[in-house]
């Protein structure tokens, strides 16, 4: 394949025939300044690789917190979200949220609609109830059981595929119903995807009958979201059957724009019902929608530290080859820069012209590693679909510019040296 010279349409302050001569340099030698620039293509690359799968992910965080509901408040007991890490002695020992707190929110705080009372994981790891759910010799262990209350469904803004939700009548009289993800019923019924409500399994030594089935949520993480192995029990039937689990989630719903005034009143109702000291930090945890991504953003910002760092290295390694092989277009072209200094060409004019061809050397690498990532991304997506991965405009205009940058740098020394050669010198170099 031919490498035909660019129809360049440049800035005035920027020489054509100088940036013409710097591709004809590079035509010249194609595989030398493939290798020159191997270590920015890979930086570059990198670097937008990385970007476009944590902005898919961001963008799935997003859409899942939003279809959860953005005037959600959720609050707990222990520290909740994405960034906590270890719990120490003292949190582990915190009271736990009761249902008298759920009243006296919905009650006393204005600024609240609804407030949800939510049991999280029943059935956890070596607990007395144990949630595996077994039909026809067909079993499913990663069940996320929960006990909610029947306004659940409206807080949480659910979406069912078929059948209901947990109503009053199933709470007050404990029933043993549940509600099912859809990964859930991929496991128990491989080969039936409808008519599933009315089916009844056993779980905890106990028969249930599946009333409802949930719609798959379009966000997630790596697509998907805790409601895919949900299992959705009545609340009271949750803590009948499991009452060593007393932990209690509160998903409380704010009037619409008053959800900062919704949180500080909870907080304030909760500080006084746990009797917290004035200088005392909480002892219970309060998130909303926004300290959701903020968190997460905090995580992916300190990903994108270490993307930016292996990059670092590959980009650095790619200058260095470029001023080395840079120096040694200065010894091979000597003769030239002479008779272009014997014509009257000045010291600038050689700087510019080697800067030039370093910087159209280093930018042609950064949009060789854009080109490489984009499918790499594409790539990523068709072979893991649950791996989302977007291309961001900045990340890609990032990379190229950086590149450039890289030209600019590591060009002045070559350009400079170039520039100071005596005229009589060059001419008479062989």
């Amino acid at each position: 394949m031919k490498f035909k010279r660019p129809q360049l349409r440049l800035p005035k302050f920027i020489p054509k025939e100088i940036v013409l001569m710097a591709f004809d340099s590079i035509r010249a030698h194609k595989f030398r300044s493939f290798l020159t620039v191997l270590g920015i293509v890979i930086g570059v690359m990198t670097a937008i690789t990385i970007a476009s799968i944590l902005t898919g992910l961001r963008q799935n965080v997003v859409r899942l917190v939003e279809e959860y509901g953005t005037n959600n408040i959720y609050a707990f007991h222990l520290t909740t979200g994405f960034s906590h890490g270890p719990r120490d002695r003292k949190e582990l020992q915190r009271k736990v949220l009761t249902p008298e707190d759920a009243d006296a929110i919905l009650t006393q705080a204005t600024a609240i609609e609804e407030v949800t009372l939510c049991s999280p994981n029943i059935g956890y790891g070596g607990g007395p109830f144990d949630d595996t759910i077994s039909i026809n010799g067909r079993i499913y262990k990663r069940g996320n059981t929960q006990g909610v209350s029947p306004n659940y469904a409206r807080t949480a803004n659910i979406v069912l595929m078929e059948g209901r939700f947990i109503n009053e009548i199933d709470e007050q009289f404990r029933r043993d119903v549940m509600v099912i993800g859809i990964n859930v019923v991929e496991a128990l019924f491989p080969d039936q995807r409808e008519n599933i409500v009315g089916t009844q399994v056993r779980m905890g030594g106990r028969t249930f009958e599946i009333i409802g089935v949930l719609e798959k949520r379009k966000g997630g993480f790596f697509g998907e979201s805790d409601e895919d192995n949900a299992v959705f029990i009545p609340y009271r039937l949750g803590r009948m059957i499991a009452p060593a689990r007393g932990f209690l989630l509160l998903i409380i719903r704010a009037r619409s724009g008053q959800i900062m005034e919704a949180v500080d009143q909870v907080e304030e109702i909760l500080r006084r019902r746990r009797h917290v000291k004035f200088s005392d930090p909480n002892d219970f945890d309060v998130s909303t929608a926004d300290k959701f991504i903020e968190q997460f953003d905090s995580i992916t910002g300190a990903v994108g530290l270490i993307a930016i760092a292996i990059s670092s290295v590959g980009l650095l390694v790619g200058g260095i080859g470029v001023m080395n092989i840079m120096l040694v277009s200065v010894t091979e072209r000597t003769q030239e820069i002479g008779i272009r200094k014997a014509l009257g060409a000045r010291r600038k004019d050689i700087v510019r012209q080697f800067l030039y061809e370093a910087m159209s050397l280093t930018f042609l690498g950064g949009v060789l590693g854009v080109v490489l990532a984009i499918l790499i991304s594409k790539l990523i997506m068709l072979l893991v679909p649950s791996l989302p991965a977007t291309i961001p405009l900045w990340a890609v205009m990032s990379g190229v510019i950086v590149s450039i940058a890289v030209g600019l740098v590591f060009g002045v020394w070559p350009a400079r040296k170039a520039s100071r050669l005596d005229p009589i010198e060059c001419l008479r170099y062989e």
